[in-house]
């Protein structure tokens, strides 16, 4: 169970490090104080129900498509954060194209690396607790 929530928290705040850089970066991609913590779980929880189906469905009819799958699955639920949310809105083709692919890609990376950071604080702080101890 404790996994499962690290899992979570992690996918949280590498959802919402990747909405919040998104919006830094584009014009057209806004994230609004009032409601970002709905639009960053309603995101969060979109990609990971969807993630699976689209995935599925890709190697079910289209095998060739299994590498874009994040990608889909990260517009479809930018589509939806922005249809439930009053916290995102996204104006443009092309803010959507480069959005998707900034959100994508920044959230990929912030779900590898968050863990290894925090096993590293982790494995610092029993560190220097032991050493302390003896």
């Amino acid at each position: 169970m404790i996994r499962f929530l690290i899992r979570l928290a992690i996918f949280v705040v590498s959802s919402a490090l990747g909405l919040v850089v998104t919006s830094l970066i584009l014009d057209g991609f806004n994230l609004h104080i009032s409601g970002f913590i709905v639009a960053v779980l309603v995101f969060t929880l979109v990609q990971s129900i969807i993630t699976p189906f689209v995935a599925t469905m890709a190697r079910k009819y289209a095998s060739a498509f299994l590498g874009g799958v994040g990608l889909v699955a990260t517009a479809l639920a930018l589509f939806v954060a922005q249809l439930f949310s009053t916290g995102l809105s996204i104006e443009g083709a092309s803010t959507w194209v480069i959005g998707t692919l900034l959100v994508w890609l920044i959230s990929a990376l912030g779900t590898f690396l968050l863990p290894l950071w925090w096993l590293r604080e982790k494995r610092a702080s029993r560190k220097a607790a032991n050493t302390t101890e003896t």
